[in-house]
């Protein structure tokens, strides 16, 4: 009897950008997972394997010896694998290098930024082909085991999980959404001094912002942009699917309206969650 190959999900990405943490997840979710893993053993691996219908998570990063981002690529392509590249920007990188203590895998004997760089330029090509690319800037662990149960659950029946997101144009476009709303054409309560130090979390922002004569229509006009637009999503095979929505700093507008979407999509029968990403800042 032939025995039919696993599944596989190649993971790789930045130093410190949560492959690890990604790798821990995807077991939790099912997979056998391995960290740090010689490309050269992928084969015998996926020989040795046992037949329990497992799915496997390799994490393979600068680290592994033999690592050569083009044989990679010829690899995910010759297994059919799927590609997961982890990232995150290079203040947050430094950062997360600085609290921990950690050094840079190449940095070496060279500041952490060094190593960042040299990072960056070794996985171009990886980042670049990548069927899917997870940005954790902002992200807390949560955030990110949402977003893998979104892609890489194992349950029979996924459905469309839905993620909304505040933010502020003033900090950049979040670049893991898949829709843009910008609503800074309603009333700005952070030109209300007593509104100012809140956020959309608080009541007497909701009240300031429901009485603006255009919040309503464009609440009933963009759930009815999506009520069409979601299932389609989901037909096409589609399970994760992040709405963003933008003030001009994302502390009090964005977020009151996501907050007020939220039950409208639950209704929907769609598994929805939030995420404010400037709402503190």
């Amino acid at each position: 009897m032939v025995r039919k190959s696993p599944s596989v999900l190649i993971v790789t990405g930045l130093s410190g950008a949560g492959m690890s943490t990604a790798l821990k997840d995807l077991e939790d979710m099912g997979y056998e997972a391995f960290d740090n893993f010689p490309p050269a053993l992928i084969d015998p691996l996926l020989q040795d394997t046992a037949p329990d219908g497992r799915p496997l998570a390799i994490g393979i990063d600068a680290r592994a010896r033999g690592f050569e981002p083009g044989a990679i690529l010829a690899m995910v392509e010759r297994l059919e694998a799927r590609l997961l590249f982890i990232t995150a920007d290079e203040a947050a990188l430094h950062k997360r290098f600085t609290e921990t203590r950690r050094r840079h895998p190449l940095a070496k004997d060279r500041p952490v930024a060094a190593g960042i760089k040299m990072e960056q330029e070794l996985l171009h090509q990886l980042r670049a082909q990548a069927h899917l690319l997870i940005d954790t800037t902002d992200f807390s662990v949560h955030d990110l085991r949402r977003i893998l149960e979104g892609h890489f659950s194992l349950g029979a029946a996924r459905k469309l999980s839905v993620t909304l997101m505040s933010f502020g144009f003033r900090f950049g476009l979040p670049r893991e959404a898949d829709m843009v709303m910008d609503i800074r054409f309603l009333r700005n309560p952070h030109w209300a001094p007593e509104l100012r130090p809140l956020t959309g979390l608080d009541s007497a922002v909701g009240e300031y912002i429901e009485q603006d004569k255009y919040f309503a229509p464009f609440i009933e006009r963009f759930r009815s942009f999506l009520e069409p637009l979601l299932p389609l999503y989901a037909h096409e095979g589609k399970s994760y699917l992040t709405v963003a929505l933008g003030c001009t700093g994302g502390r009090h507008r964005s977020v009151y309206t996501v907050e007020k979407l939220k039950p409208w999509l639950e209704a929907q029968g769609f598994a929805t969650h939030i995420i404010h990403r400037d709402r503190d800042r």
